[in-house]
């Protein structure tokens, strides 16, 4: 089921990018001036809590309406008193990823982006605990992130904006940094997955752009 999904994902990345590379005959060929990059960070403080994550891309704008791109995902997480006093765990996410923004309105984009993250997970008991023992984990997991977002300040023939995104991985595996995985206490075999809101907000910075082509 998820091979399927993702083979259509890919398909209509493909399908797309061709339409929109036809869309005028006039402006076909690369332009360096529709290359761009930017991205999205996190800073977060919190309850004994530290996440510092950042999302850059790099992409380039296929038309008017159709950006795609490249992306590279990290995510660190750091708490303190999670088990017990005084311990602490670390996770690192790191992922390359892809996406595709589909733009029907000049200010609000649909956006589809495709990762695959590996993750760290590294517990530390306290100092002199016995109940516990030090434990590092690793697992990846593919994402698919869908959702869509509002652009702040984009003009005709620039990519330089801000914008702001609310996304969420359909795929829904266990492993996946974007869900909340519950457990049944009677049976750790059932499980239920659920997806958590992703939120991005960042900027969009032309390179060689030089002035608006209205």
């Amino acid at each position: 089921m998820k091979k399927s999904i993702l083979t259509l994902v890919f398909a209509g990345l493909a399908l797309f990018i061709a339409q929109a590379q036809d869309e005028d005959p006039e402006e076909k060929g690369f332009k360096k001036e529709n290359l761009f990059t930017g991205g999205s960070i996190t800073l977060s403080f919190f309850n004994g809590q530290t996440v510092l994550g950042a999302n850059p891309v790099f992409g380039y704008k296929l038309s008017d309406w159709a950006d795609a791109g490249l992306a590279l995902n990290f995510l660190y997480n750091g708490a303190r008193d999670y088990y017990e006093f005084d311990d602490k765990i670390r996770q690192t996410v790191v992922g390359p990823g892809v996406f595709a923004r589909l733009y029907p309105a000049r200010f609000l984009f649909i956006q589809g982006q495709l990762e695959h993250n590996f993750t760290t997970l590294k517990y530390i008991p306290r100092p002199g605990s016995v109940s516990y023992i030090a434990d590092k984990n690793k697992v990846d997991a593919t994402s698919l992130l869908l959702g869509a977002g509002f652009a702040q300040g984009r003009e005709p023939g620039s990519t330089s904006f801000y914008y702001i995104s609310l996304l969420f991985d359909v795929l829904k595996n266990i492993h996946s940094p974007y869900v909340n995985v519950n457990y049944d206490p009677n049976n750790s075999l059932r499980q239920r997955v659920t997806m958590q809101p992703i939120i991005r907000a960042g900027v969009n910075i032309g390179l060689f752009q030089g002035r608006y082509r209205y």
